[in-house]
């Protein structure tokens, strides 16, 4: 099946030799425009959101970006277009290709190209219980062989960890004994409080097996989208909140953005650049015996690029009658 190769640039609107901060600027802005949980045309900005969440998880990564520049359009004549072939770390046999493993998902939110250049979509090998299609399990009739397990990725928002959901998917692949393209469709639960990596079984979607011999299975690896605004270490979220430097000085109460909603933050007088203020419970879900992880909202003082002759004044009236010194000796 031909694989288009995606323009990243193009799809966030930066140049080839933009920073990483432009880059984080360009998908935070796209992001808050098309994320699924604020979009007007949900449809649209589900299909958006997942081109420029995967744009942003190959640029903003160095390793990945390097090797996407490296190869370009002629990514098909590279090593990473081998490996997506070649045998997978951390399973045991062989995985050389057998007619049927050339699979094309529909609804996990990343594209082909992705998959075969990063991921691990289309790739077949030995099942957790040791069948696969070089081995003949015990009882099994002489002929019959097992299908493959296959492995692809699937995006879940933070919204999903958060309420779960049942994402419909589809797998086309290649049927072993006539060669013809099969699809089948099919839903998958995505159960609150998964996590990044995690896998999730769908039995009997795997490549088919021969004679009577049952289907292998699906697994689907969780990769939690980027969001626009937190950042995630395990259960816990991380928000940027920009202050001016009279709010950190003086305090305020700021409205904070969580994925239940805003929520009002005090900020102390004094708060100094880098202070992490934690909202408890607004993170993600631990487990249903668990209590979910904290929100901690990171405090960035900015200061102005640019003053005009009065604000000038008074900051320099400032610096005269203050009597903060800030590299005095303790």
């Amino acid at each position: 099946m031909p694989v288009e190769f995606k323009d990243y640039y193009v799809t966030l609107g930066v140049s080839r030799t933009a920073s990483d901060d432009e880059i984080k600027k360009a998908f935070r802005k796209l992001a808050r425009k098309y994320h699924p949980d604020v979009a007007k045309d949900k449809k649209l900005g589900e299909e958006k959101f997942k081109e420029i969440n995967e744009a942003h998880e190959v640029l903003s990564d160095p390793i990945k970006r390097k090797q996407y520049d490296e190869l370009g359009p002629n990514w098909k004549e590279g090593s990473a277009y081998q490996r997506s072939s070649g045998p997978q770390p951390g399973r045991t046999g062989s995985s050389r290709r057998q007619p049927g493993d050339d699979f094309h998902f529909e609804g996990t939110g990343f594209s082909d190209f992705f998959e075969q250049m990063f991921g691990g979509r289309g790739r077949s090998g030995f099942s957790p219980q040791g069948g696969g299609a070089d081995s003949e399990p015990f009882g099994q009739s002489h002929g019959s062989t097992p299908g493959r397990d296959i492995e692809g990725d699937i995006l879940v928002t933070l919204d999903e960890v958060v309420n779960g959901a049942v994402r419909e998917l589809s797998l086309q692949s290649n049927d072993p004994r006539n060669g013809q393209a099969k699809t089948h469709h099919f839903k998958v639960r995505i159960p609150a409080g998964i996590h990044e990596g995690q896998r999730i079984r769908v039995p009997g979607k795997g490549g088919e097996g021969s004679g009577q011999a049952l289907p292998g299975d699906l697994y689907l690896r969780v990769r939690l989208a980027a969001h626009p605004d937190f950042r995630v270490h395990g259960a816990d979220l991380f928000y940027d909140l920009d202050l001016a430097p009279w709010e950190g000085v003086l305090g305020t109460t700021v409205k904070v953005p969580t994925l239940k909603g805003h929520v009002n933050l005090r900020i102390p007088p004094g708060t100094n650049n880098g202070l992490q203020l934690r909202i408890p419970k607004h993170g993600l879900p631990k487990g249903k015996t668990e209590d979910p992880g904290d929100l901690y909202v990171v405090v960035d003082v900015q200061l102005p690029k640019n003053t005009n002759e009065k604000e000038r004044a008074l900051w320099e009236q400032l610096s005269s009658i203050s009597t903060f010194k800030p590299r005095s000796e303790s």
